[in-house]
């Protein structure tokens, strides 16, 4: 056993005779292999016992840093010292943050950089959003939910939305922290609380690092707040990345004045539908926040993984965040949070598709082919969505897509658009996965009268007329050449 605590060993003495005094040294003695602890395989003298590798035969931070350029070195030091230190909750997310700019400071795979938004594209954004909201207001009931247009830079998408992230990934990474505690017996974990300490400061750490590149690949994807379903951004600002749309745009063959509208109708519309559906943000959220309270997580791996660290390779533990450890419970409640999930996604996004769809083609010659063309950018998901479904077990995109588009289409002409929008007042309206599997009987099923009976609890709540609502009226009695059947 060494004599030193953890390994690390001081520089020895300089000799007397100094260069003849290191040759005479054999190459097993020296604490760099054979360099003397002060050479250049070993610039701060740290050897760990029996750990051989290139560099060094003690000295595993020799061969982990001993390539590196004094710059590089000091940069690796600092994020060690970031891991180490944090303390926070179950994501490091200021590191998250660095990681996500520095991934959007190098730019896309096909070399976008991105670059400060100018006053000229800042000018079109405000110009095609004003038009979008003009053009929805034939297509919705719900009124404009756009207060503000905004341009952004994909760094100004990352700041803006990195709140947002930490609701959605929290909650599970809090698991994951929990679960690096657990893999010790606990008749250990007594004893074992600076390790614990310090292997739930390495998960944050390497959760941040995972979900910044993640963040910063998708800041390069993204064309406006809600390409993923959810609202990201501020509310009431309709946001739009000039740089992504023109990328978006570049191979389509479509003017491009005609996709940055197009991709404004939905910005707008989402912006409506979030802005005037108040419970709808906090069901979205409540349903991620459901279906990750349902995963468990692979702790034989993850104890497997935390048993064999080895300390020439600090990544391992984020290779295994990478691979995924999270497993879905296959319970009713799970299986239904995860129904309530993609069923949610599927809705807004179908409701957003009909809608705009309806604005844009009678005004569009190219509207029929953007429309495809975002339904398979939605369905297959880019990289970085494909990140986060390995990192934190969950696919951000809506696999009914499409049903849900033709029973909103399908409702429209049945009920016309005030009563395809009403389903929104109330959760409980709105279409189950069931009723995406058979469209025709959700859109021809008789409705109770909302507004009756809401009249009803009106009057019992102010001691008004104490007469009964007819609640079993036929939808078609309703209709009237005045209100068109809506």
């Amino acid at each position: 056993m060494s004599d030193t605590p953890f390994g690390f060993g001081l520089p020895p003495e300089e000799p007397e005779d100094g260069d003849e005094g290191k040759k005479k040294e054999s190459p097993g003695q020296g604490q760099g292999g054979g360099q003397g602890a002060g050479g250049p395989g070993n610039p701060f003298g740290f050897g760990f016992p029996g750990a051989g590798g290139p560099g060094g035969g003690d000295n595993p931070f020799a061969a982990m840093f001993g390539s590196m350029n004094p710059n590089d070195l000091g940069a690796a030091f600092q994020q060690l010292g970031q891991m180490l230190s944090y303390e926070g909750g179950p994501v490091n997310w200021d590191m998250a943050k660095d990681i996500a700019r520095q991934t959007v400071a190098q730019g896309t795979a096909d070399g976008t950089k991105d670059a400060s938004v100018g006053p000229a594209e800042r000018s079109a954004v405000e110009e095609a959003v004003r038009l979008a909201d003009l053009w929805l207001d034939d297509a919705t009931s719900l009124p404009s939910g756009s207060g503000t247009a905004v341009a952004w830079s994909r760094a100004e998408w990352v700041e803006a939305t990195l709140p947002v992230w930490k609701e959605l990934v929290d909650p599970v990474a809090e698991r994951v922290g929990l679960a690096m505690g657990d893999v010790l017996p606990e008749e250990m974990q007594a004893m074992a609380g600076p390790l614990i300490g310090m292997m739930r400061s390495m998960g944050g750490a390497m959760f941040g690092q995972q979900i910044g590149q993640a963040v910063g690949v998708l800041a390069g994807e993204v064309v406006g707040s809600t390409d993923i379903g959810l609202p990201l951004g501020p509310s009431g600002k309709a946001a739009l990345l000039p740089v992504n749309i023109e990328t978006f745009g570049k191979d389509l063959g479509v003017d491009k004045d005609e996709v940055r509208l197009y991709l404004a109708l939905r910005e707008a519309a989402h912006q409506r539908l979030f802005s005037h559906v108040p419970w709808l943000r906090s069901h979205l959220f409540g349903a991620v926040e459901g279906y990750a309270r349902g995963i468990k997580v692979d702790t034989a791996k993850l104890e497997d993984v935390v048993g064999q660290l080895d300390p020439q390779n600090p990544e391992q533990l984020q290779e295994a965040l990478q691979q995924g450890m999270f497993q879905p419970e296959d319970s009713p409640a799970q299986k239904a949070a995860l129904a309530r999930l993609e069923t949610a996604l599927a809705l807004v996004e179908g409701w957003v598709d009909a809608v705009v769809h309806a604005a844009a083609k009678p005004r569009l010659s190219s509207a029929d082919a953007l429309r495809e063309t975002l339904r398979r950018r939605r369905a297959s998901g880019g990289p970085a969505e494909q990140t986060f479904a390995t990192l934190i077990g969950l696919e951000l995109r809506p696999r009914r897509l499409r049903d849900a588009s033709r029973l909103w289409a399908s409702l429209t002409d049945a009920r016309g658009v005030d009563g395809r929008d009403g389903l929104w007042e109330h959760p409980d309206m709105l279409p189950t996965a069931s009723d995406l599997d058979d469209p025709d009987g959700f859109v021809h099923r008789e409705q109770m009268d909302f507004s009756e009976l809401d009249k009803m609890l009106g009057e019992a709540a102010g001691g008004g007329s104490s007469a009964k609502p007819d609640l079993t009226k036929d939808e078609g009695d309703d209709e009237s050449p005045e209100d068109g059947g809506k």
